[in-house]
């Protein structure tokens, strides 16, 4: 595909509106988490671990796909704030598993409760038809499907 190829000038044009969305979203998850004076790595732990808890280390590392140092170094923030509590595991003494304390879970809630990306996009949604909301929920998956099946040609090219 050649640089002046209407397809070429149309796939970044795609690719362009994907970014702009995705950094808009990114602002506003942003926004949620300052309100809640927390970090964006803090929040996803919290969110994390609200479902999940009992978690290693290295699982929630595991989970939020960041390295391992980045998720110590916000866990010890998070246990320093009361957030998250340590618990020796009962089955290998070594092992330390990580849940929320009451005042994390309540964080969560809030961070879920107050999610501005999700207020954001309720009132785009709002003003489109259910059929519209279909169809660019039905696009959207299949450009990932397609995009995940050309994964070996994008790691190869």
């Amino acid at each position: 595909m050649k640089v002046n190829d209407r397809r070429y000038k149309q796939a970044a044009e795609v690719v362009q509106s994907f970014l702009a969305i995705n950094s808009a979203i990114g602002k506003l998850v942003q926004r949620n988490a300052a309100s809640l004076g927390l970090t964006l790595h803090q929040m996803a732990i919290v969110n994390t671990l609200a479902p999940v808890p009992n978690l290693t280390l290295k699982e929630l590392a595991e989970r939020l796909t960041t390295a391992k140092s980045t998720v110590s170094v916000n866990v010890d923030e998070l246990v320093q704030a009361g957030l998250i509590v340590r618990v020796t595991s009962e089955q290998d003494r070594r092992e330390i598993k990580l849940s929320l304390s009451e005042a994390g879970r309540e964080k969560s809630r809030q961070s879920t409760e107050n999610a501005y990306s999700y207020r954001a996009m309720d009132a785009v949604l709002t003003r489109m038809s259910a059929d519209e909301v279909a169809r660019v929920l039905d696009t959207n998956r299949q450009i990932l499907a397609e995009l995940e099946n050309h994964e070996d040609f994008l790691h190869h090219s």
